[in-house]
């Protein structure tokens, strides 16, 4: 593995948003749920997809805050075009755990 330098850890935009909407993505070959993040004035609501049902649901997801690179280029996933990458752990079963923080902090706070 080669070690990541300053400059480049730097180039990763990881910011706090808190999911505004969440619904079931239909269309998706692999259970996911869509949403849309709300990080704050400069950078705005954007859109996801994260393959994260086996331990939330789009109800309780909702007011939940998340932590996303908004730097990548958009994505197409079937219909839908995401707009940012929802960050979790993946568990030994395969499941995703989301990567939230532990105290409310403000929307687009960026990871130092």
């Amino acid at each position: 593995m080669n070690d990541l330098t300053w400059d480049e850890f730097e180039r990763i935009d990881l910011r706090v948003g808190t999911v505004i909407s969440a619904e079931h993505f239909e269309e998706a070959i692999k259970p996911a749920i869509k949403m849309q993040i709300d990080f704050g004035k400069e950078i705005g609501i954007k859109k996801s997809s994260a393959q994260i049902t086996d331990h939330y649901d789009p109800v309780n997801i909702i007011g939940k805050q998340v932590a996303a690179v908004v730097n990548f280029p958009k994505k197409q996933i079937g219909p839908f075009m995401s707009e940012c990458l929802v960050t979790g752990f993946m568990q030994q079963d395969g499941s995703i755990v989301l990567a939230i923080p532990d105290k409310e902090v403000a929307n687009g706070s960026r990871l130092v």
